[in-house]
């Protein structure tokens, strides 16, 4: 392992400040916003914004992942081609009474727009760096913007490659071009929670999306610390410790947890700075204490002003699930004291449909996601739900289960 040449000494310490101030909110029941040294006052202030009178609209969002966005295969790889294929997904989605597209435009430390910090994907070419000639997510903004639906750009923020996917990275991937932004593991390659520039790196893809696209949000995926080996970062956090003292250092795990803080919060101000009227928002696992493991601090995103806008745990479980049932994740997530800054929407596991799941238990009957959906929507703390994913909509063995669900939002849309 190379040294490394940054450190995270100052953001990192900072987030200190926000565990204060998510503790002082939750003991005092104050609206407390975030604040670092970070945060300019022009900056803060303009995030205090009430937001521009955002929409009330119940979300109905559909995620479309980059394997059902994939062109690889495809004999045309056109731009037309593309947009036949999108166009087709959104009027389904459409049909079926959503009104939400997540699409997932960066799932490789790369692109599906035209970047000036990421490779184009491998997704539309087939291979990583290649333009394929026109712009994917321009093309999607245009759709979605006919259909009346609202569009989200779904970001991992650290992910490089994993399981050998992409199998090659272009010469222009920021990785090969500076190694030190990010790690090998096990399982692939990751840019550093630690790595000051990392950060940047992806503060700056999310704002060039809010500045060069017509989205109304940025969404990230329950990707955080790829991994609990010490090793991972080991030389940072020894740098940070050699920096504020042994006895004035966090522990190693506190630290990592406000190293990916420093990410939130940053990149909220950053969508902010730019434009009210984009969401950011976050899809964790929907186990809470699951999230621990990989240094994600869902706790204080929702209960404190300044992190999201939205926050969307993924309760993939039958209502019946030995391990944990939905009813229970939900109620674990709604018990929250969330900020009224923050919606709290719920993810739905479309693909476990009519499947042997959660130890068969989505076998039981067709009606699993229907029932989910209006146990959420009866919560008065949820504001929509997400469905994961738009091949569910197409999926024969999952029709009936669809066909419910969908039934459920268009009857819960004429009482409303």
């Amino acid at each position: 392992m190379s040294v490394k040449k940054f450190a995270p000494v100052i953001l990192s310490a900072v987030l200190l400040v926000t565990a204060l101030a998510a503790r002082a909110y939750s003991e005092n029941g104050e609206d407390k916003t975030v604040s670092t040294s970070t945060m300019d006052t022009a900056t803060n202030d303009n995030a205090k914004v009430e937001q521009n009178e955002r929409s009330t609209k119940e979300m109905r969002g559909v995620w479309v992942s980059y394997i059902e966005l994939d062109m690889q295969n495809e004999s045309d790889k056109s731009e037309s081609a593309f947009r036949e294929k999108f166009k087709n997904i959104a009027i389904t989605s459409k049909n079926a009474g959503f009104n939400t597209l997540i699409v997932q435009v960066r799932p490789f430390c790369d692109a599906l727009y035209k970047s000036a910090y990421f490779p184009y994907s491998h997704i539309l070419s087939g291979e990583q760096g290649v333009s394929p000639d026109y712009d994917a997510l321009k093309v999607m903004c245009e759709i979605c913007s006919e259909l009346d639906l609202d569009i989200h750009a779904w970001v991992n923020p650290y992910r490089i490659s994993t399981d050998s996917t992409p199998q090659v990275l272009s010469e222009n991937n920021p990785y090969v071009i500076d190694n030190e932004l990010g790690e090998e593991t096990e399982n692939g390659i990751f840019l550093n929670p630690a790595n000051k520039m990392a950060r940047k790196l992806i503060i700056d893809g999310v704002t060039e999306i809010v500045k060069n696209y017509d989205v109304d949000g940025i969404q990230f995926d329950d990707y955080f610390y790829p991994t609990q080996d010490s090793d991972f970062d080991d030389e940072e956090y020894a740098e940070y410790v050699d920096t504020v003292g042994a006895m004035n250092c966090m522990s190693v795990d506190n630290w990592r947890i406000a190293n990916v803080n420093t990410l939130i919060c940053d990149t909220y101000r950053a969508i902010h700075k730019i434009s009210n009227d984009v969401d950011f928002g976050i899809s964790p696992q929907g186990n809470i204490d699951n999230n621990a493991k990989i240094y994600a601090d869902v706790k204080s995103w929702c209960i404190c002003k300044g992190f999201v806008d939205y926050i969307c745990p993924q309760l993939y479980y039958s209502l019946e699930n030995p391990a944990l049932t939905f009813e229970n994740s939900l109620n674990s997530w709604a018990s929250l004291d969330i900020n009224k800054n923050v919606k709290l929407y719920v993810g739905l596991a479309g693909y476990k449909a009519n499947t042997d799941s959660d130890e068969g238990t989505w076998l039981y009957s067709d009606n699993v996601l229907s029932k989910e959906y209006k146990i959420a929507m009866q919560n008065e703390k949820v504001s929509g739900i997400m469905l994961y994913s738009y091949s569910a909509l197409e999926d024969e063995n999952a029709s009936a289960e669809i066909s419910n669900l969908t039934n459920a939002i268009k009857n819960s849309e004429s009482v409303s």
